[in-house]
C-alpha cells in the first residue's frame, strides 16, 4: 500500500514538473524586441507606400509651391512633359529623398503608435484591448508629432528636391551643404510649426481610423484579424479623412520649405495663409492639389498600414515558432 502511494506521489510530481511552462524571457527583451519589430516594420512599410505614389507626391508637391492653378488635366499633362523631356525615371526625382526621410519617419511613427497605445491601454486601464476613441486618437497623434520631431530636416530636403532642377541638387547632401552655406542652419525647420500642427490631427484622424474599422470588422466578423484587401480599404478610408482635415496646413509647409528657391517669402503661418487666400483664393489656394490627394494619399496609406501589418504579424509567428535565436 505504501509503495502504491509512493508511485502515485512520484507520478503527480512528474506531471507538475512536465506541465510547467518555459521559463519566459526576460520582460526588457521581449519589449526590445517587439520595438525592434514596430521599427523595422514600419521603415518596410514607409518605404513601399512612397515609392509607389511618388510620380503623383512630386507632381502635388510642384502645384502646392506655385501659383498656377491645379486641376487634374494639367497634373497629368505636367507628368507626361516631365516623362517625354527627362525619362521615365525623372518622376521619382526627390524619391531616394523620401525614402530617405520616410523610412525612419515611418519606423519612429509605427513604433512609438504602438508603444503609446501599451501606455494608455495601461493608463486607462484597457491593457491587451481596444483602446476607447480619445485615447485611440492621442496616441496617433503623439505618434506622428514624436516622427516629424525627430526627421523634419529630411522632409525639408526632400520638398527641395521635389521642385528644383538635377543641376541645382544634386543629391540629398548636396541639399544639405548649400542650406547650410547659403541660408543658415534654422532653415533646415523652415514651416515646422504647421507642419506640427498640421500632423496632430492627421496622424490622430488616420490612426484612429484605422484602428476603429479594425475593431468594427472584429465585432462583426468574430475575426481577429482582417484580410489584406479588408487592411487596404481601411488604411484607404483613413487616409482620405486623415489628409483631408489637416490639408491646408500642408500647404503653408510646403510654401514655407520652398521658399527660398521659388522667390516666394513667407514668414508666420497665418501670414502665409492670408497671402495664399488673397492671390490665389482660400479654396483655389489652401486646398490646391487636394484631389491628387483624394487620389495618391489614401493608396499610400493603404499601402503602408497593410505593410506594416503583414509584416508585424509575420515577425510575430517567427518568434512564436522560434526561428530567431537570441
Amino acid at each position: 500500500m505504501a509503495q502504491r502511494v509512493k508511485e502515485q506521489s512520484l507520478s503527480v510530481a512528474q506531471t507538475t514538473v512536465l506541465a510547467l511552462p518555459p521559463p519566459s524571457q526576460p520582460k526588457a527583451l521581449r519589449s526590445s524586441g517587439t520595438a525592434l519589430d514596430s521599427l523595422l516594420c514600419g521603415a518596410f512599410a514607409g518605404g513601399v507606400a512612397k515609392t509607389v505614389i511618388a510620380p503623383l507626391d512630386r507632381t502635388k508637391i510642384i502645384f502646392q509651391v506655385s501659383s498656377k492653378r491645379f486641376s487634374a488635366k494639367e497634373a497629368f499633362r505636367l507628368i507626361r512633359c516631365t516623362y517625354v523631356k527627362d525619362g521615365l525615371l525623372s518622376l521619382w526625382r526627390g524619391n531616394s529623398a523620401t525614402v530617405f526621410r520616410v523610412m525612419p519617419y515611418a519606423a519612429i511613427q509605427f513604433c512609438s503608435h504602438e508603444l503609446f497605445k501599451t501606455r494608455l491601454g495601461v493608463h486607462y486601464g484597457y491593457q491587451g484591448k481596444a483602446l476607447p476613441p480619445f485615447p485611440r486618437f492621442m496616441a496617433g497623434s503623439l505618434a506622428g508629432t514624436t516622427a516629424v520631431m525627430l526627421t523634419y530636416p529630411l522632409d525639408m530636403v526632400r520638398a527641395r528636391m521635389a521642385v528644383t532642377a538635377r543641376e541645382m541638387y544634386s543629391n540629398i547632401m548636396h541639399v544639405f551643404v548649400r542650406i547650410f552655406q547659403e541660408e543658415g542652419v534654422k532653415t533646415l525647420y523652415r514651416g515646422f510649426m504647421p507642419t506640427i500642427l498640421g500632423v496632430i490631427p492627421y496622424a490622430g484622424i488616420t490612426f484612429f481610423t484605422y484602428e476603429t474599422l479594425k475593431k468594427l470588422h472584429t465585432e462583426k466578423t468574430k475575426r481577429s484579424q482582417p484580410h489584406p484587401h479588408e487592411r487596404l480599404a481601411f488604411g484607404a478610408c483613413a487616409g482620405l479623412i486623415g489628409q483631408s482635415a489637416s490639408y491646408p496646413l500642408d500647404v503653408v509647409r510646403r510654401r514655407m520649405q520652398t521658399a527660398g528657391v521659388t522667390g516666394w517669402s513667407y514668414g508666420t503661418i497665418l501670414g502665409t495663409m492670408r497671402a495664399i487666400a488673397a492671390q490665389e483664393g482660400l479654396v483655389r489656394g489652401l486646398y490646391k492639389g487636394l484631389s491628387m490627394n483624394w487620389l495618391k494619399g489614401p493608396v499610400a496609406v493603404g499601402v503602408s498600414f497593410t505593410t506594416f501589418d503583414l509584416a508585424h504579424n509575420l515577425l510575430l509567428k517567427l518568434h512564436q515558432a522560434d526561428c530567431f535565436t537570441h
